[in-house]
């Protein structure tokens, strides 16, 4: 058993040796304060299990037999300012928070949305992405919001969530001009750098990956949100404060922009 180890287990001894004084001091009246089984087993084995979902570019992916992407970097940076290593789990999407309740993985980061009506099988991070819709426009185009798109020639992919978006704007008599003819939102953003359209519905990442890839593009506006967090056991109290602390000191470094830069490029 390492040094470390004997270190921690020291620690948590004489943490709950306090505890019990404590309670008997005070004629046990206050309960001893619960220890977050997670966090204790992590710091015991010096190592963060974080299942991610191996294929869903550019949050993770596999290149030359290692593991890269948004969330793998991620995941990396939380871990280290957690002084922990990290484990990857390759993780099903289907079976993501199924690897939380077996026990397999400690978190979760794989382009998570937030779903608080699942908050029984997992607690979650801050918000750290998102990839609700917005308005892509050219970079000299007046076009500020939905309101300025009355006779606007405006493109999305067949079946989008881009699609469903606009044709409520029509529903409601936006007078927006839409055009729904392209089976990838790839083609209309290239018909909008064309002129042939004034502005574009697509999600986030796309339009990230659009306005860096190549100049005379910008965001106009946010549209809808679909924020993205990092996913812990119920019972992980101590960790999720944790990673919270984490990424509050990522974003303060700028991270997350470094982050964008590199992994939202075509």
């Amino acid at each position: 058993m390492s040094r470390r180890t004997l270190d921690i287990i020291a620690v948590l001894i004489l943490l709950l040796y306090g505890g019990v004084a404590g309670s008997a001091q005070f004629g046990g009246r206050f309960a001893i304060t619960p220890l977050d089984p997670t966090w204790t087993a992590i710091q015991l084995r010096g190592t963060l299990r974080v299942a991610t979902d191996v294929g869903f570019r550019p949050f993770a992916d596999e290149q030359n037999g290692e593991l890269v992407g948004y969330d793998v970097e991620l995941a990396r940076a939380v871990a280290t300012k957690l002084g922990l290593e990290v484990t990857f789990v390759p993780t099903g999407f289907d079976a993501l928070y199924d690897s939380l309740t077996s026990g397999k993985a400690d978190m979760i980061a794989a382009a998570l949305p937030y779903a608080p009506e699942l908050s029984y099988r997992a607690r979650f991070s801050t918000f750290y992405f998102d990839a609700g819709l917005v308005l892509v426009v050219r970079e000299d185009a007046t076009i500020a919001g939905t309101d300025d798109l009355a006779g606007q020639r405006v493109g999305v992919a067949l079946g989008s969530a881009g699609d469903a978006y606009a044709r409520r704007l029509e529903a409601a008599e936006n007078g927006l001009l839409r055009d729904s003819s392209y089976e990838e939102v790839a083609q209309a953003l290239a018909d909008l750098r064309q002129g042939r359209l004034d502005a574009v519905i697509t999600d986030n990442v796309a339009a990230l990956i659009a306005v860096q890839s190549q100049p005379g593009l910008r965001i106009a506006t946010a549209l809808t949100s679909l924020p993205y967090v990092l996913a812990i056991p119920p019972e992980a109290f101590q960790l999720q404060a944790e990673i919270n602390r984490a990424l509050e000191e990522l974003r303060a470094e700028d991270f997350f922009t470094r982050l964008n830069e590199r992994w939202f490029r075509e």
